[in-house]
């Protein structure tokens, strides 16, 4: 049976019983049924718990003549994400900062959960990654399908229609090789950095892997700010006039 988390343990023990239900629903078993919730599916859930915990907290605390820290810090992010989609995609981009916002925040706070102590970092495991790239694979390719219809498949053929059959094959791979590419980066970036950090926790001191702590929350902001710029110049090129 895998090692388990505190709050993995908690959550088999209430609902285990539910868990086994839905994937047997779904045609899958657990290899163990009294543990079927596993650390990785703990943690996002803890996160998902956590920005439902914020988004509340920043909606009960908005004000037009007086706002708070939070408020700041919030408009702040929507600010930057909003001017870089922008800037990439062109003026039709505002309907698309919502789901970066969403998307960077909870890669994010998966990212530097690992740094608390009893805690894993989801995105430090491969199958995490592939769901978040698996779902801004399908935002953007949803989006390209909605602003140009079918004529969206004309990007897949190239420029002119006898390269097609070499195109097509090509272009198909090249979009199967992002979901690829955005699952690695993050899952071997934040394993490298969880990893290091557990070392050098446990052979020195206490004031060198405090470096490294330093180093893990550098690498957590830049791989969510990677992550959320590579899906929006996906999104820019499924959403461009041209298509």
């Amino acid at each position: 049976m895998p090692e388990q988390l505190w709050i993995t343990a908690l959550l088999n023990h209430w609902f285990a019983g539910l868990a086994n239900s839905v994937l047997g629903l779904l045609g899958l078993h657990a290899k163990y049924s009294e543990t079927p919730i596993n650390n990785a599916f703990a943690m996002q859930f803890l996160v998902f718990l956590a920005l439902i915990a914020f988004f509340l907290l920043v909606r009960a605390s908005l004000s037009v003549d007086r706002p708070g820290a939070l408020q700041h810090i919030v408009e702040g992010g929507e600010g930057f994400i909003n001017n870089q989609s922008g800037e990439i995609i062109g003026h039709h981009s505002e309907g698309f900062t919502p789901f970066l916002m969403v998307l960077g925040l909870f890669i994010l706070l998966s990212n530097l959960i690992g740094l608390i102590p009893g805690f894993e970092s989801p995105t430090a495991v491969p199958s995490v990654t592939l769901g978040c790239a698996v779902l801004a694979w399908f935002y953007y390719q949803g989006h390209g399908f909605r602003h140009s219809g079918v004529a969206y498949l004309k990007h897949f053929a190239g420029p002119v229609w006898w390269l097609a059959p070499l195109m097509i094959p090509i272009e198909i791979i090249s979009h199967l090789a992002r979901m690829m590419s955005l699952t690695i980066r993050l899952y071997a970036n934040m394993f490298a950095g969880d990893l290091v950090t557990l070392v050098f926790f446990s052979l020195v001191p206490l004031a060198i892997p405090v470096v490294f702590l330093g180093l893990h929350v550098f690498v957590s902001l830049l791989q969510a700010y990677i992550f959320v710029l590579l899906t929006t110049v996906y999104l820019a090129g499924a959403v461009a006039e041209e298509h």
